[in-house]
């Protein structure tokens, strides 16, 4: 940086190149931070297709009924795992075995959880129950489902599980069988006389199946890529990546599922913002989304609906939903519904009155922005931390303006890294058959592990507990994006992460069709973060003018999320959820007769 005082500041362009070497963000000039088209947002970027549905979804045209539940044909098991055995290297022997959940309870109790099928099995099988197994035999290329026989005495309690010829006509699997003849099955196909022997595909050692009592002719090694003189060889790691691998580009079924769940969660977005007006506190808008959402068909939520107003919007992973709206601003709302075990993943910030406060409207603004030039930048080939770059370029820029940041010139605070005291978090995740989807063998962002000089780190932070749970979004330390500014600045957008990233990741990943992920920028006021972290500490304080930031408190935090499908030219926006001044004007215009006197309950829907 220059000494004397002239500010060298940074323009970015979204450089186009035929080898993929996309959004390189270049230092131009010293006109300040720009970017090319600032358009506004569109459903559908260049050279979209038409969608991968008999009926395209149009924001605000009432759900059809028919096209939700419209049968789309078998589930693509076979499909699948073929994408698996091409991450395997086509291997000409062996057998891939997976087992499903069974019922889980809780301990030292007879209620448990609501199933909740093991995805990796569900991609390979499309048996969403409990109680089952499917087996694949590589070289005979049969794909077989095992399935519990119904007990009368279960039945009377539980009801059925699905019989034999139901989940035939669910699922393209070669077969489905019931589970008491699996044994005898696996010691038949394993045997070496058969031209068995292995190897035997598990996703981890404590998924091995039960073969006992083993026949005498060989014995059953548990050893990882090993095996005896006469035994079998298992395969405890080759699995998991392979099935992670294949799982990123979305099959068009897997596309029409998920399509199904981004429309019914806009839709119920929808009935929120409809409502708002006339709600007394965060759990009546929870209840307002999910009782939508069960009503048309869709009884599993993704993730915990976050409904979040005023400053407890500054929480990112907020659930506790149960104070007040009285005397809030704003509320953001993140939630989204499962569709045939496929998530969604939309979030909407709004005023409670229907009008943004002067200091809510500047914020929500700067995070419209930073969203709508990230979504029109969706190319397949384009490096994904990059766009995460430019969304932190515009919210520098931006909280500049509002003197939020000062002290400085912008390329000197985006290379401290000190807005990621407001952005904290990853521009996004794949959706699939998780709401944080698998990414492969490699990551949108990879962000580092190293301890920072901040004191915080993505993996622990010193002298704190460690999070009670994995977090939905990724962490984005100030000294990560210091590493993704000097790594664009050098323009290594193939950078070898081999020799300092931990296995499995290779690198940074690319966007390529079919992919499906979010888009999800946020601005954030979460007072103990930023004191601990950022106004203590003198290499971040000095950017920060605390007497401005003052006026943000009361906001907590926007976020506008958006689920997109990556497509041959360019993208697809899934999400019709209102936003910006659509959602204000449903705010506003209510439901006629809803609400009354304007208290909770009051009128009818």
């Amino acid at each position: 940086m220059s000494n004397s005082g002239q500010e060298h500041e940074i323009h970015y362009n979204l450089v186009e190149d035929d080898e993929f070497d996309i959004v390189n963000i270049v230092v131009e000039g010293m006109d300040g931070i720009h970017s090319a088209g600032a358009a506004p947002s569109a459903s559908v970027g260049v050279g979209i297709q038409s969608p991968i549905t008999s009926q395209p979804r149009i924001p605000g045209r009432p759900l059809s009924q028919k096209w939700l539940h419209e049968k789309l044909g078998k589930y693509p098991a076979k499909t699948h795992v073929q994408k698996v055995i091409e991450e395997l290297d086509a291997p000409k022997s062996g057998l891939i075995y997976l087992r499903g959940f069974d019922e889980p309870l809780y301990p030292y109790s007879d209620q448990g959880p609501p199933f909740r099928q093991q995805r990796h099995f569900f991609y390979l099988s499309g048996a969403d129950f409990p109680g089952c197994a499917v087996t694949y035999d590589i070289p005979r290329q049969e794909l077989i489902l095992w399935i519990r026989r119904n007990d009368p005495r279960l039945s009377l309690w539980y009801g059925t599980t699905p019989a034999i010829d139901e989940t035939k006509s669910k699922s393209d699997v070669s077969d489905v069988r019931y589970i008491d003849g699996l044994t005898v099955y696996l010691h038949a196909v394993l045997a070496p006389e058969t031209g068995g022997g292995g190897p035997l595909y598990v996703l981890s050692p404590d998924q091995l199946p039960k073969l006992s009592p083993s026949p005498p002719q060989y014995s059953f090694s548990k050893g990882i890529h090993g095996s005896a003189s006469r035994g079998l060889k298992i395969d405890t790691t080759s699995l998991l990546p392979a099935i992670e691998a294949a799982r990123v580009i979305k099959t068009p079924h897997e596309i029409s599922r998920i399509r199904r769940a981004v429309s019914l969660t806009s839709l119920a977005h929808r009935m929120v913002l409809q409502r708002i007006k006339h709600l007394t506190s965060e759990r009546e808008a929870h209840a307002v989304f999910e009782g939508f959402c069960i009503s048309q068909g869709a009884p599993h939520q993704s993730y915990a609906v976050i409904a979040a107003s005023g400053p407890n919007a500054s929480t990112l992973h907020y659930d506790a939903n149960d104070e007040p709206l009285e005397g809030r601003q704003t509320m953001l709302l993140d939630a989204g519904c499962e569709w045939g075990c496929y998530a969604s993943d939309v979030t909407r910030t709004f005023p409670l009155n229907g009008k943004w406060t002067k200091e809510g409207e500047e914020i929500y603004k700067v995070v419209e922005r930073m969203q709508r030039e990230c979504i029109d930048a969706i190319r397949p080939g384009r490096l994904y931390y990059k766009l995460h770059l430019v969304a932190c370029l515009i919210a520098v820029e931006e909280l500049m303006k509002l003197g939020i940041l000062y002290n400085g010139t912008r390329s000197e605070i985006l290379a401290r890294g000190t807005v990621a005291a407001f952005f904290p978090h990853g521009l996004g995740h794949h959706v699939g058959l998780e709401v944080h989807d698998v990414s492969g063998r490699e990551r949108l962002l990879l962000t580092g592990s190293t301890v920072s000089s901040s004191g915080l780190n993505s993996q622990r932070v010193p002298g704190f507990q460690e999070p009670r749970r994995r977090m939905k979004r990724e962490q984005v330390t100030p000294e990560d994006l210091a590493a993704m500014y000097r790594e664009a600045m050098m323009n290594k957008d193939d950078v070898e992460q081999n020799d300092v990233r931990p296995p499995p990741y290779k690198g940074r990943q690319r966007l390529r069709e079919n992919m499906v992920v979010t888009i999800e920028p946020g601005i954030y006021f979460h007072r103990p973060y930023l004191q601990s972290f950022f106004l203590s500490n003198p290499d971040h304080a000095k950017y920060i003018n605390t007497k401005v930031l003052d006026k943000y408190w009361d906001i907590g935090g926007v976020r506008i999320e958006d689920c997109i499908l990556v497509t041959k030219d360019g993208y697809e926006n899934l999400t019709t959820a209102p936003k910006g001044k659509e959602a204000l004007k449903i705010i506003n215009a209510g439901i006629p007769g809803f609400g009354g006197d304007g208290q909770a309950g009051g009128g009818s829907s």
